[in-house]
């Protein structure tokens, strides 16, 4: 295959060399990266080799590329690495003290709502805590994760008819799909200062969680718990997250 033309620019072949990479694949060799993203083995082979030399990517002794860890200290000096995790951080570990569940804090990314997903950027856990599918650096939909439709519900209407605009997925058989029942839960959960989802991302899950109220400098985000169906008890958690949210919020002003 010969040489790909200049019309697309080196950046963009760089950046995706490293979208290549994923929680399930996260050791590649340049074949795989050429294969993954279409690019030719000798422009793969190179930008690995310069990509590695700047360290975004880290070289092994079998030849296969990782996430490079210069990369990762480019990445904790992104404000939500820097203002918002580590200032929740106090506080998303009391309310895990407190609940001994899941705990996690979400933004909003996305250009534009049609692409809008909850991004992860903090998350507790310990032995007692019920396994998710979460992680940090991960992506879930919006509409069937507790953080998710917490930031629904901090979004303004003329946001949400955007966002309705897109095909909604079931991620489970109980996932909210509907519109017009999705738009009740968002009422609900601004009325109440918090959302719920019940078995909609895992079976057997259930999420509680509250927007964290804006910042300047940084994206719409949530902190909410996730705990198991027989032990929900909303009328105790609901309460330590939405006092979560507030406190994050404070220490960030």
């Amino acid at each position: 295959m010969p040489d790909e033309p200049d019309a697309e620019g080196v950046l963009s072949r760089a950046v995706r060399m490293l979208r290549a990479f994923s929680a399930d694949d996260e050791r590649l060799t340049a074949t795989d990266l050429a294969r993954r993203t279409g690019l030719a083995r000798t422009t793969a082979h190179r930008l690995a080799t310069e990509l590695s030399g700047l360290g975004m990517l880290d070289r092994h002794a079998d030849g296969q590329y990782t996430i490079g860890t210069g990369l990762w200290e480019l990445g904790e000096l992104a404000p939500v690495s820097m203002r918002l995790r580590e200032r929740a951080l106090p506080h998303v570990l009391r309310l895990y003290e407190a609940s001994s569940e899941v705990v996690h804090v979400a933004v909003l990314s996305g250009d534009e709502p049609e692409n809008a997903e909850a991004l992860y950027v903090a998350r507790v856990t310990g032995p007692h805590s019920i396994p998710t599918l979460s992680r940090m650096g991960g992506r879930h939909p919006l509409h069937t994760t507790g953080v998710g439709k917490a930031l629904l519900a901090a979004q303004d209407d003329a946001w949400l008819d955007a966002y309705f605009r897109r095909t909604l997925q079931r991620e489970t058989v109980y996932s909210v799909i509907d519109e017009r029942r999705l738009r009740d839960e968002i009422a609900s959960a601004r009325e109440r200062g918090f959302a719920t989802t019940r078995q909609e991302m895992t079976l057997g899950n259930v999420s509680i969680a509250a927007a964290i109220p804006p910042t300047a400098g940084l994206p719409p985000a949530a902190v909410g718990v996730v705990t198991h169906l027989a032990r929900a008890d909303e009328g105790r958690l609901a309460p330590l997250v939405m006092a979560a949210a507030r406190d994050i919020a404070r220490d960030l002003a």
